[in-house]
C-alpha cells in the first residue's frame, strides 16, 4: 500500500494561519479532502496521513471527520496538550477513534529549551501508554536539543518530519548531518522525506539539490525507517504535488522494489498501524 505519510488539510483563517505570509498566498485558500483525493489517484498512492497545522483539538477533530468520510484518509495526527492536567483524560478519547494515530506539537515555533522541559517529556511518554508514536517538528538549529529530547525517551517511537529541515536553499549540510548521524543511533527514531522542496530555493530547486539529503537518510537511517509524505499542500509553494514526488522517486529508483516499497508506504504503515 503506497502512503502520503505527511499532508495537511485546512480551512483557511486569515487570523489563525498568520504564518501564512503574502509570499505564500498560493495556500491562502481552503483545502480539502477533494482537493487531494485525484492527486492521489493520478500518482496511484492508496492512501495519506492528515497531520496537524494548528495547536488546537478543534482542528484535530476537523481531521477526524476527514478521515471518518473520506476512506483514503488513513490516519491523522492531532494536537494534543501535552502539558494538560486532563491529558490521560484526552488520550483515552482519542484511543477510541480509530484514525487517530499519533501526535505532534509545533516544535519548531517554540523558544529554546522548551522540548527539554519535564512536563513536556512526560506527556510525550505518556502517549507510549496509548500506542501513540510522536512527530518532532524542528528546524536544523533545533537538532541538539532534540538529541537530547530523544535520549530522554528511548522506548518511545518518534519520527522527525522534513528530514530536520535543513537549509538546503544554502546549502546547509555539516551541522545537520553531524546530528542526524548521531541521532540515527536510535533504532526508534524514524525520518520523513517530507517539506524539502520549501527549505530549497522555491523557483530554482532541483533534484539534485535534494538527493544529498535524502542520499544520507538512506545511509544512516535505512529505508525501513524511512517514509515519504508530499507536505501537500504547503509544497505548493515550490512545486505541484507531481513535481514532488516524481522528484523522490529520481532520488529511489536505484533503490529495490521492497526498499522502495518501505519509503513508500510500508514505513508508515507500521510506524502509525494503518492496518
Amino acid at each position: 500500500m503506497k502512503i502520503d505519510a505527511h499532508q495537511h488539510f485546512w480551512q483557511y483563517d486569515s487570523i489563525r494561519d498568520s504564518w501564512v505570509t503574502d509570499e505564500m498566498r498560493v495556500i491562502k485558500r481552503d483545502f480539502v479532502a477533494e482537493d487531494l483525493r485525484p492527486i492521489l489517484k493520478k500518482n496511484n498512492i492508496d492512501g495519506c496521513v492528515a497531520v496537524q497545522a494548528s495547536q488546537s483539538e478543534e482542528e484535530t477533530q476537523f481531521l477526524l471527520d476527514i478521515s471518518k468520510s473520506h476512506s483514503f484518509v488513513k490516519g491523522v495526527v492531532g494536537w494534543v496538550n501535552l502539558l494538560g492536567d486532563d491529558l490521560d483524560v484526552r488520550l483515552d478519547f482519542y484511543k477510541n477513534q480509530n484514525t487517530f494515530k499519533g501526535v505532534r506539537h509545533i516544535l519548531q515555533a517554540e523558544s529554546e529549551g522548551f522540548m527539554l522541559d519535564a512536563k513536556f517529556i512526560q506527556g510525550i511518554s505518556r502517549l507510549n501508554n496509548y500506542d501513540f508514536p510522536y512527530d518532532i517538528l524542528i528546524n536544523e538549529s533545533q537538532l541538539k536539543e532534540a538529541y537530547e529530547l530523544i535520549r530522554l525517551l528511548p522506548d518511545m517511537p518518534l519520527v522527525i518530519d522534513h528530514i530536520g529541515k535543513p537549509g538546503i536553499k544554502h546549502k546547509s549540510f555539516d551541522h545537520w548531518a553531524k546530528y542526524m548521524k548521531v541521532i540515527s543511533k536510535f533504532d526508534h527514531v524514524y525520518v520523513k522525506i517530507s517539506g524539502m522542496v520549501t527549505e530549497a530555493s522555491w523557483k530554482e530547486w532541483t533534484v539534485d539539490n535534494l538527493k544529498k539529503y535524502i542520499n544520507f537518510c538512506l545511509e544512516y537511517f535505512g529505508p525501513k525507517r524511512l517514509m515519504f509524505g508530499s507536505d501537500w499542500p504547503v509544497c505548493l509553494l515550490a512545486g505541484s504535488y507531481d513535481r514532488v514526488y516524481r522528484a523522490l522517486l529520481s532520488c529511489i529508483e536505484e533503490l529495490t522494489d521492497a526498499e522502495q516499497s518501505h519509503i513508500l508506504g510500508g514505513t508508515a504503515t507500521e510506524f502509525y498501524k494503518l492496518i
